[in-house]
């Protein structure tokens, strides 16, 4: 069960522990947002779960009573060693605490030989989300991502093409994951309050994801990162030998040469790189 505002409080304060900004420090404090990540995620005995800043707990208490086998990596060194004094011992060999930065540890140390089929339910700083998913996204793919996410996270995973939101993340995210409903949340449903409020964003693995190869999300991010210069233009300067058989992709998809990356659907993203050699 979440604790209450109070109770986080006064735990906050026997531990000495001030919420830190930088580390996105808000913790849960509402028992519903808690059963409808675990019912999101599908959660059921004998589940492999990765969380990423587990905190007080809240979260992971309940994926354990669950009888989830939970991977989590905690970056503050005060909640790292209240879980592993109080949570630990209730779920011996069912918990695996690593401390350390979630972007160097996405998966928490997870062996790979566990990996099939593991899932992720994680309350995501904001300063981490981008990079921590591109990190995950180059595999091994969870089956099923349950995170909280503040909205302008969100609204850049799931972005579609042709709006201001969409960029890299969100081609590398949905060419491998389909965006089921999730949850809008409030930010009374923290503490402290964050300025903005959150979405709890339901992810599925696509039947046949596509993952990018680290060359071609290089390139990528350079198109995006020159978002208002035409394609064309972009791919002379860094990938030359590219732009003839792009223009041609691009082209029997309908586009000019002259379209921009952010009008460039994830389909055609996709087929640009499975159909041609791609940057050398």
């Amino acid at each position: 069960m979440a604790l209450t505002p109070t109770e986080t409080r006064e735990l906050l304060a026997r531990l000495g522990l001030r919420p830190k900004r930088f580390l996105g420090q808000n913790f849960l404090v509402d028992g519903n947002i808690v059963r409808k990540s675990l019912e999101l995620a599908r959660i059921s005995a004998g589940d492999t779960v990765v969380e990423v800043g587990p905190g007080l707990g809240t979260l992971t208490g309940a994926l354990l009573e669950a009888g989830a086998e939970v991977w989590a990596v905690e970056r503050d060194r005060t909640l790292f060693e209240h879980l592993a004094a109080t949570l630990a011992p209730r779920f011996p060999g069912a918990l695996h605490l690593a401390e350390g930065d979630a972007v160097e540890l996405p998966l928490a140390g997870l062996p790979a030989d566990r990996a099939p089929g593991f899932k992720v339910v994680a309350n995501l700083p904001y300063a981490i989300s981008t990079p921590w998913m591109d990190a995950v996204l180059s595999g091994p793919l969870p089956s099923r991502m349950v995170l909280m996410l503040q909205r302008e996270a969100a609204d850049r995973y799931t972005a579609v093409s042709g709006t201001r939101s969409f960029g890299a993340i969100s081609i590398f995210l949905q060419a491998a994951y389909d965006t089921a409903p999730g949850h809008r949340v409030s930010s009374s449903c923290f503490h402290p309050r964050p300025e903005v409020d959150s979405t709890l964003l339901h992810l599925v693995r696509k039947p046949k994801p596509y993952v990018f190869a680290p060359e071609h999300k290089i390139l990528i991010r350079n198109c995006f990162q020159q978002r208002r210069k035409q394609i064309a233009s972009v791919i002379r300067v860094r990938q030359p030998g590219l732009e003839p058989e792009w223009m041609e992709l691009l082209s029997s998809e309908g586009f000019l040469s002259t379209v921009r990356a952010e009008a460039i659907p994830v389909p055609v993203w996709i087929r640009l790189f499975s159909e041609s050699p791609g940057p050398a």
